[in-house]
């Protein structure tokens, strides 16, 4: 079974994870969490993964902030930061962003790579957004803003007002890149060609779990996406939780994928960054 054959039938969903064909997927070098590489073309470079606020975020919290609050998850990111990994992913309804504030409190500002995303449509709010995101973060500039959860496949014709909001806060600086997080095949599609978009958010997995269409026709979309110069950050890596018995495949197919420059994972606990700093080496090369 060749690579292409294999994301076909990963519409057959997750139980054929359970003869995931590693050798398709495998490295020839180990990839390590803390690797610094370089987003797309953005010029941004920042550690492979992202420790991420927003497992289970909605409504202003995630299963960081209510089991941690904002002195463990700031001992949590400084952990990471310790081990190398400098790239930090949250988002408003997450709720994270002052836990972040604290946890930068003891960084060069400059050593960072912060990602947070908005729910504002408008020109108006986003401009709001952002200046309520510096004082909740405590910075005077964001590496990575994104529209945040998009469906609507004409979101670059009903959003132009917040892209344009976006478009200026990077000529002044006051943003480093822009883009989006898809939640439809719809958005991803136009996301693809959409000259605007910087990066992409995307939900990717062998299984084919909360994603926005089967293996296949994301894969399609995402290598689309790619030829056409945009930086592309996976997420859902283990299905939203669903695929966590099956770490080690999930790995590898994100890694050996070709196309995706970083990936987000939740963190909750020491324990769980310790489990993928060593796993991912292992993951990687596996064949």
């Amino acid at each position: 079974m060749n690579r292409r054959k294999f994301i076909q039938n990963s519409l057959a969903g997750t139980a054929l994870l359970t003869a995931f064909p590693y050798e398709l997927f495998a490295g020839t070098k180990k990839l390590y969490p803390s690797d610094q590489v370089q987003l797309g073309n953005t010029g941004i470079v920042m550690s492979r993964m992202a420790m991420g606020t927003g497992t289970r975020g909605f409504g202003g919290s995630s299963n960081q902030t209510r089991k941690l609050g904002i002195t463990g998850v700031s001992d949590l990111l400084r952990a990471a930061y310790d081990e190398g990994i400098n790239f930090w992913e949250t988002a408003d309804q997450y709720g994270s962003h002052p836990h972040i504030k604290e946890a930068m409190k003891k960084i060069e500002r400059e050593k960072l790579v912060l990602l947070t995303k908005t729910n504002s449509t408008t020109y108006k709010d986003i401009r709001s957004d952002l200046d309520r995101f510096k004082n909740e973060l405590g910075t005077d500039y964001f590496d990575i803003v994104l529209l945040h959860a998009i469906t609507d496949p004409e979101w670059n014709v009903n959003m132009k007002g917040a892209m344009e909001a976006l478009s200026e806060a990077k000529e002044a600086g006051t943003i480093r890149a822009h883009g989006i997080s898809c939640h439809s095949i719809g958005a991803l599609e136009t996301t693809a060609d959409e000259p605007w978009v910087d990066v992409d958010l995307v939900r990717y997995n062998p299984g084919g779990v909360a994603m926005d269409a089967d293996v296949s026709t994301v894969q399609n979309v995402l290598t689309r996406m790619k030829k056409n110069g945009k930086a592309i950050i996976g997420m859902k890596v283990y299905g939203a939780g669903r695929l966590v018995d099956q770490k080690d495949e999930c790995l590898e197919f994100h890694t050996g994928a070709g196309f995706l420059d970083h990936f987000t994972l939740g963190i909750e606990s020491y324990e769980q960054l310790k489990d993928i700093q060593k796993r991912l080496p292992e993951a990687s090369v596996r064949g």
